[in-house]
């Protein structure tokens, strides 16, 4: 493969990392007392999720996120925390991409009436599989240093 500038894996990393950055600053938005203290984010959800056209995400958020609000808004809120830190670091790799997409395909599912978070979404989705199939841990990472993931 030819690149300009840096090498393949490289590019990869700077993929990586850019994908951890973008967690990151989805994290450092959030208004955390907001969530956390007034349930903000779990009741924009539920009014999203209240009106989705499809029964089974309704009925999935009355039974996964309703009986415990506080917990799900702490879950989300350090997950995308732990997928930033995960992937800029290159810590755990292939665990912070699959937990990645299936955030960001939640994401996708349930706010499938905004348009525009759908890109953002689509995507995170789409560069966590470029990155996990072409093993973008392999450079630039605390993986590659401690011998994981070969």
């Amino acid at each position: 493969m030819r690149t300009i500038w840096l090498s393949g894996a490289e590019w990869l990393a700077v993929l990586r990392i850019g994908l951890g950055l973008w967690w990151l600053e989805s994290w450092r938005h959030k208004d955390r007392k907001g969530w956390f203290e007034r349930g903000t984010g779990i009741a924009w959800a539920a009014d999203v999720a209240g009106r989705h056209r499809w029964g089974v995400v309704r009925t999935g958020f009355r039974r996964v996120v309703e009986p415990r609000p506080k917990l799900i808004a702490y879950v989300v809120v350090y997950a995308e925390l732990a997928l930033g830190m995960g992937l800029v670091t290159g810590f755990m790799t292939p665990v912070a991409l699959v937990a990645g997409l299936l955030l960001n395909l939640l994401y996708l599912v349930l706010m499938i009436h905004d348009w525009a978070e759908q890109g953002q979404n689509a995507m995170m989705a789409l560069i966590s599989l470029v990155a996990l199939f072409a093993m973008a841990w392999q450079t630039w990472s605390l993986d590659a240093a401690f011998g994981l993931f070969r």
